[in-house]
């Protein structure tokens, strides 16, 4: 067994025997409503052979080895696993009669935990659609549509109105559940479009219009078709809480299951700054990471979703002990280490464990042992891990009305790699940031020096004005690509909305030359063999080869070029906007135009330089700094990793926020930070990227790091003395002088959480 393996178990043995903390919120005697104080739930996905394989001793004493406070126990909805009263419900196969719902809810409760129901309910069997074909979704040519041998309901029928209700009345005065769930509440997506009588009847009283015959995000008609669902979405939000309130009670709430993607999201008509304003609790069913993504993904989702939800409230995520990415193995345990830092970077963004396992038997024991000391800790130290304010001064901003109009069909190029290629360069430079809605930065903006709009295409004029004021009062700015450049339904605007402020105004179409996968303005992918030239140029006096006509360096370069002196060159191969500068701007790179890449004796520039500015830069009254990066390295370092990218990226934003990042992480590894305050006291969450398979799922090897040195800016009312380390369980020595604290962490496996007081 190799060193890191054998640190692994013993990091895994040691955190199952730490004991309850001393300060544990869940202690007898707290009244607040149990949404706000189940902290760590799990959920046995039942399947229609566990009526007759369910060992219910086994699993309460599972509950209690991984420190549950509540589960989801499946109910009804497709599959029935109680006796239930309306005969088009199917039962489990192999249910028999059992309550097993009933059963596990009363041990449950029996034990002191809550219990809430999991219904997956869009979708039923053939005699259900036999008996009701007017509650399901048609096709334009009337056909139903359906998912393998079941048929979809529509969400615009008495089968959500009137049907579904009536389940959630029955479970609840059958069993008492806490509250209920379901993964499949929001109905059909955006891909599909219903034209059963219950649609065309509703939206035609809605906007006067029928149902639009395709999809076509310049069509008025589509547009309101767009926010109609959304607006129904939210109506069964409503409804459904209204009916489980009525039934047992104002703390029996509804909350139907969300993905921790902003894409994914908007294709379900799931409005999360409509939900999050409505919502007791989240839950999220986001189980797993992707290659492109990575373990931060799943940080970044905790902090969207509490930006929205508040940093006082519950948002609990599925994470799966089985192999859940591209394979979807549903009953072969997910490696340990891949299962336990997804679970690690959830929690360091705010996300509350969950763990999740397919079937009540299985013949893969091994992924019993994944959670239990993630669970273990979790207990012992959840005085630290929620009820936390975040600590950051840089913004990203994110709109989901902005992924919809102005991203469209190809959303996943012009706004989630943009996004994910900035925050991506900020957990590499170990810059703590928040995801900053559109349309709360007024309201988030005095925490924070920087806000970033990562190709933000599509914004509001009232967004826009938020914008503008924020770096009227001394804000700094970094935009890129095509931010402003639209409005909020995706039109272009003549300009930039905000172009004064960047200094640059558009003057032709985008240059996209070979980058040809998907054409237009809302294409791209494929790299083009594009560079970038930094300005003034340095190899004449840079070691290296002579020709004799180098131009003779003219003064130093712009700070958002350090690290970058023995280049004049910047590999490039995206796509950007041709510009015309404002006095005032300075322009640190322009654009290389294409040429060949093959056969390599081509392979020489043409061109090698354009007036086409790929950054600009600027500093305004007040002392705020603007930088608008037209060349899109934001979405290139999302799909090439180039390094270069990313530490452009990361310069843009030391130089905007000045000395006002609050962390400083220096030493070796790929560290992603997180930042918190709590009263007389920062919370310090450093998570470990490093391992073996950091860019591709799953990893069975975790690699530790270290020594770190960490110099964190003390707020008010911190003195900075101590440092407590809960995962390693040992204290640091401090350094306080001038507002800063300074300390050595000396190894992280996985995590370690630094306790400031």
């Amino acid at each position: 067994m190799n060193e890191t393996r054998r640190n692994f178990l013993q990091l895994t043995v040691a955190a199952a025997a730490v004991p309850a903390a001393a300060e544990s919120q869940t202690r007898t005697g707290n009244t607040a409503p149990w949404y706000l104080r189940t902290y760590r739930w799990g959920q046995t996905n039942i399947t229609e052979k566990d009526p007759v394989q369910y060992d219910i001793p086994w699993w309460r004493d599972y509950w209690k080895r991984t420190e549950v406070q509540g589960v989801i126990i499946n109910a009804g909805g497709i599959v029935a696993y109680y006796p239930s009263k309306f005969p088009l419900q199917y039962r489990a196969e192999f249910l028999n009669g059992r309550d097993l719902f009933g059963e596990l809810t009363k041990a449950a409760h029996e034990d002191g935990i809550v219990v809430m129901a999991r219904m997956d309910s869009n979708r039923t069997a053939e005699n259900f659609y036999q008996a009701h074909p007017d509650w399901f979704a048609r096709t334009a040519d009337g056909r139903p549509y359906r998912a393998a041998d079941k048929y979809t309901t529509c969400i615009n029928s008495p089968y959500y109105d009137e049907y579904l209700p009536g389940v959630l009345r029955e479970i609840i005065e059958r069993s008492h559940p806490e509250g209920i769930t379901d993964n499949s509440w929001a109905g059909m997506g955006r891909n599909s479009i219903c034209y059963c009588d219950n649609c065309e009847r509703k939206f035609r009283a809605k906007t006067g219009q029928p149902i639009p015959r395709r999809a076509n995000w310049d069509d008025p008609v589509y547009r309101q078709w767009i926010l109609w669902n959304y607006e129904r979405r939210t109506e069964i939000w409503e409804l459904n809480n209204r009916t489980t309130q009525a039934a047992g009670g104002p703390d029996c709430i509804w909350s139907g299951m969300n993905s921790g993607s902003v894409s994914a999201l908007a294709s379900s008509f799931r409005d999360l700054q409509e939900i999050s304003s409505r919502a007791h609790i989240i839950m999220l069913d986001h189980q797993s990471r992707t290659d492109s993504t990575g373990f931060q993904q799943n940080g970044d989702a905790g902090k969207l979703v509490h930006g929205m939800l508040g940093w006082d409230k519950v948002a609990a995520e599925s994470m799966a002990m089985y192999e859940a990415g591209r394979s979807s193995f549903r009953v072969a345990s997910k490696p340990a280490a891949e299962a336990r830092m997804w679970m690690i970077a959830g929690i360091a963004g705010g996300i509350q464990p969950w763990w999740h396992h397919v079937g009540a038997y299985h013949e893969d024991r091994r992924m019993y042992r994944t959670a239990e000391p993630v669970m273990k800790w979790h207990k012992a130290n959840e005085t630290y891990l929620v009820n936390r304010r975040p600590v950051a001064s840089v913004g990203v901003v994110w709109s989901q009305r902005n992924t919809d109009f102005y991203g469209r069909d190809n959303a996943a190029e012009l706004v989630d790699a943009p996004y994910q290629g900035f925050t991506q360069a900020l957990v590499r430079a170990r810059i703590p940031y928040l995801p900053v809605h559109a349309g709360h930065i007024d309201r988030e903006a005095p925490g924070l020096s920087v806000l970033i709009l990562a190709n933000a295409g599509g914004l509001s004029d009232e967004q826009c004005a938020a914008i503008r004021r924020f770096v009227e009062r001394g804000g700094s700015l970094i935009a890129t690509g095509d931010s402003t450049r639209y409005n909020e339904w995706g039109d272009p605007r003549p300009d930039f909305a905000l172009g004064d402020l960047f200094r640059v105004h558009a003057e032709a179409k985008p240059l996209r030359a070979a980058d040809s996968a998907g054409g237009g303005r809302r294409g791209g992918g494929v790299s083009a063999h594009t560079y970038l030239r930094l300005h003034p140029e340095f190899r004449a006096r840079v070691y290296g080869p002579k020709k004799g006509d180098e131009p003779a360096p003219t003064g130093e370069r712009h700070p958002v070029l350090r690290g970058f002196e023995e280049t004049d060159i910047l590999a490039f191969g995206g796509v950007l906007q041709a510009l015309k500068t404002d006095a005032g701007a300075i322009v640190p790179l322009t654009f290389v135009p294409e040429f060949p890449v093959y056969p390599p004796e081509t392979a020489w520039m043409r061109q090698t330089d354009t007036n086409i500015p790929g950054l600009v830069v600027s500093e305004h009254a007040k002392g705020g700094r603007v930088a608008y990066l037209a060349a899109d390295l934001d979405r290139r370092y999302m799909r090439d990793l180039l390094p270069d990218h990313g530490n452009l990226l990361a310069n843009l934003v030391r130089w905007a926020a000045g000395e006002n990042i609050p962390l400083r992480v220096q030493g070796a590894g790929l560290l992603d930070c997180h930042l918190y305050e709590q009263q007389g006291r920062l919370v310090l969450h450093l998570v470990n990227l490093t391992n073996s398979g950091t860019w591709r799922s799953p990893i069975d090897e975790l690699m530790p790091v270290g020594p770190l040195q960490v110099r964190v800016k003390l707020p008010r009312g911190v003195p900075g003395r101590t440092a407590k380390l809960l995962v390693s369980a040992g204290t640091a020595a401090v350094a306080a002088s001038q507002g800063w604290a300074e300390f050595e962490v000396k190894s992280i496996l996985d995590h370690e959480v630094v306790v400031i007081a």
